[in-house]
């Protein structure tokens, strides 16, 4: 009988013993580090709804590797027996993944603010120059490389306020910064070839005043054509009387140099005769006496120094001519009015009426600015 209890305290002893070992191991093995990797996953996803991998790239990209050797430690250790695992590697990787992330979040929230803030600034910025380029540039006759830089420039600021507006704003600022290299060049190239021509403006201003002088002084008509601002203004005793758009050659800016450079000369001229009828194809004209002695004498200058070839001849045939109101610079070097402005010019105009051509009446300071 008292093996019998023996025996049951025993295996009771042992029944006890079981459960409660299993339960110390349980108690005391090492326990990896749950909610700190469940902590920094919640902070990766949140960096990543904020877009911190487009605005703070480096932040999160060390984030995320900093949690991958988290992982990585982690699956390491439980190969191990439970006893032998150590899980301090894991609890560290995963706190300075979480520490990575929020850092990764504030800064992109941050850079994306301020990114928003400054392309806001630079399509205002270059939405500026387009107007100023447009208001100098649209009837200058630029090159054709640089009118394609412009109409290239305009494209890509159109695209970058597309997307923009859609909230890519790293995308936008790739176009943006395109747009400004393209826009700003180009404008500065024809800025400089705009400041190089009004370099005569002093010239133009004295022929000018010769002339009003003149028409103030006989009481009569004088015409000065403003080649920038596309003007044919008639003048009756010094004071502006009409004042009609003018269309030039298409290679207007400078003067004359050579037959067949389609561009309007530049100088103090008279009409020489009047024509009308068949004897014209432009409606009526106003031939005038260029060239000039003036314009001789350069032409020779120029084939003398060799800046023209020998070959070369000098133009003539300018008129003030029809046919105008086409909206573009298309003749050969004539200035074109509509028929019905001709008919105006040309009722008041006679043989021997001043004609003056110039770039501007206006110093390039002001036009800038108006």
């Amino acid at each position: 009988m008292r093996k019998v209890w023996r025996d049951v305290l025993i295996f009771s002893a042992i029944a006890i013993s079981i459960p409660l070992a299993i339960l110390l191991l349980i108690r005391f093995a090492p326990r990896p580090p749950i909610g700190e990797m469940e902590y920094a996953r919640e902070i990766l996803s949140k960096a990543g709804t904020n877009k911190a991998d487009t605005y703070s790239k480096k932040l999160f990209t060390e984030a995320k590797i900093f949690y991958d050797s988290a992982m990585v430690n982690w699956q390491t250790e439980n190969k191990r027996f439970i006893y032998f695992r150590h899980y301090d590697k894991v609890a560290r990787f995963a706190i300075l993944s979480a520490k990575k992330a929020n850092l990764a979040a504030d800064n992109s929230i941050s850079s994306s603010s301020n990114l928003k803030i400054n392309l806001k600034q630079k399509i205002s910025s270059l939405n500026d120059l387009v107007a100023q380029i447009d208001k100098l540039f649209t009837t200058y006759p630029l090159t054709a490389e640089i009118r394609d830089r412009i109409s290239k420039g305009k494209l890509l600021l159109e695209e970058a306020e597309i997307v923009y507006n859609n909230g890519k704003y790293m995308q936008a600022n790739r176009k943006i910064t395109d747009a400004e290299y393209l826009l700003t060049e180009s404008y500065e190239n024809a800025s400089a070839n705009l400041k190089s021509y009004f370099k005569s403006f002093s010239v133009w201003k004295k022929w000018v005043d010769r002339t009003l002088n003149e028409s103030k002084k006989n009481r009569d008509y004088s015409i000065i054509v403003d080649k920038f601002s596309r003007k044919c203004i008639i003048y009756l005793s010094g004071a502006r009387k009409y004042e009609f758009e003018a269309e030039l050659g298409k290679n207007w800016v400078g003067d004359k140099r050579v037959r067949g450079d389609m561009a309007t000369p530049e100088g103090m001229y008279k009409i020489t005769k009047k024509i009308e009828g068949s004897k014209t194809k432009y409606y009526k004209a106003l031939l005038l006496n260029y060239p000039n002695d003036e314009d001789k004498e350069n032409f020779k200058s120029e084939i003398e120094r060799g800046t023209l070839p020998a070959s070369a001849r000098i133009g003539d045939l300018i008129e003030i001519h029809g046919n105008g109101g086409k909206g573009i610079d298309w003749t050969e070097g004539c200035i074109a009015l509509t028929d019905k402005e001709m008919d105006v010019v040309y009722k008041i105009a006679r043989v021997g009426t001043p004609v003056t051509i110039i770039g501007s009446m206006v110093e390039l300071k002001d036009v800038v600015n108006k």
